[in-house]
């Protein structure tokens, strides 16, 4: 049995959940074969990705977000017509994606939420299964809380997801908590993907907050709270297209290149989290016993329902900006998160044997589809 990942790559999340889950299932004797990754002008790969990820990288055009010019607010309308614009580019994507999958002949395609995934599936029909994985797919659990809509910005978050899962036999929802099973037997509610790095690590309680930016507009906020709050120490990373290693704009704030090993090092050590509301890095946070404030991304309605998630889950609190003194006053205010991660994501071995069973698990190879926006 042969399987095929198309990975959603916008920030890190989808990249750690990719590596986690290949690590999973090369621990039980399986091959990664291939990567696919979608890249953008906005975007690079990390250096971490194509370290940890053992095979070929095929790059791709895919579709991506369009910002302001600040590059903070997410901007749906230009998003959706400079994407439309760029179809014809899309559809070349398709057509290398097609030969690549014609070429390692998969029994499952694994899409990690990308748009080009599920248009793939659907388009080309290929002679294989279709899964999909994300938190994103909770949606279709009914305990799934939607954040308050503008504009049809639920509706076009509901219309994306679905796009991405045109055609899915199982769609499997990453969640903070261990949910009731619905009578569906497409949707499989699961914990989130960690990698091993993230579980070997041995939590501190340090002296500085820990800040992560999936969007470099939002340096200048940073550095004007960091500015008001001069006694607390900061350390902030990104992805800024050719900034240095290391930039140290004021006394008590540095900003650092993504990195993904020296992210989690200080994710142990710091003492509290400040990030944009995406999953993976609150999920890390939460595994270490780390308060968390997040910050959706202004337009990114997605980001809004994560917000929401984050806090119900007793993870910390939402801000609609970086006023670290916000997470100080939380810090202050309790020792515990009133939720830990770990029994959840030991859950994952009974759960990839209720997708995959242990029968048909075997001579495997794992093919890598990544698209990076």
């Amino acid at each position: 049995m042969k399987f095929l990942f198309i990975v959603q790559g916008e920030g890190r999340g989808h990249l750690t959940q990719a590596i986690a889950f290949s690590k999973m299932l090369e621990s039980q004797g399986h091959q990664l074969s291939a990567v696919i990754v979608g890249k953008s002008k906005r975007r690079i790969i990390p250096d971490f990705f194509c370290q940890q990820i053992s095979t070929e990288i095929y790059p791709v055009e895919s579709p991506n977000f369009e910002t302001d010019k600040g590059e903070k607010r997410i901007l749906i309308g230009k998003t959706i017509s400079k994407n439309i614009k760029k179809s014809p580019i899309f559809f070349k994507s398709l057509q290398k994606i097609n030969e690549i999958v014609r070429s390692k002949k998969p029994d499952i395609i694994l899409n990690f939420y990308d748009l080009l995934g599920g248009l793939y599936n659907f388009l080309y029909r290929p002679n294989a299964h279709f899964w999909v994985i994300g938190h994103q797919y909770l949606i279709y659990h009914p305990s799934f809380e939607f954040a308050r809509s503008v504009a049809f910005q639920k509706e076009l978050f509901q219309f994306n997801t679905w796009l991405t899962a045109l055609g899915a036999e199982k769609k499997i929802a990453l969640a903070f908590k261990s949910l009731a099973q619905i009578h569906d037997d497409k949707l499989i509610v699961a914990p989130p993907l960690l990698r091993e790095e993230v579980k070997h690590l041995e939590s501190q309680g340090g002296d500085f907050i820990l800040t992560y930016m999936v969007n470099p507009g939002y340096a200048e906020e940073v550095i004007s709270f960091a500015k008001k709050y001069p006694h607390l120490r900061i350390k902030a990373y990104w992805d800024k297209k050719n900034a240095r290693e290391t930039e140290n704009p004021l006394p008590n704030l540095s900003f650092h290149k993504i990195h993904d090993s020296r992210f989690l090092k200080d994710m142990a050590a710091c003492k509290g989290l400040v990030c944009t509301a995406g999953f993976e890095s609150v999920c890390e946070a939460m595994y270490l016993g780390k308060p968390v404030m997040v910050i959706p991304v202004k337009g990114q309605y997605e980001q809004a329902c994560n917000a929401l998630d984050t806090v119900a889950s007793g993870a910390g609190i939402r801000s609609e900006n970086f006023d670290f003194s916000k997470l100080e006053e939380l810090i202050e205010l309790r020792t515990t998160l009133e939720y830990s991660l770990k029994d959840w994501t030991g859950n994952w071995p009974k759960i990839l044997q209720q997708v995959i069973p242990e029968s048909k698990m075997t001579e495997s190879d794992f093919i890598l589809i990544q698209s990076f926006s």
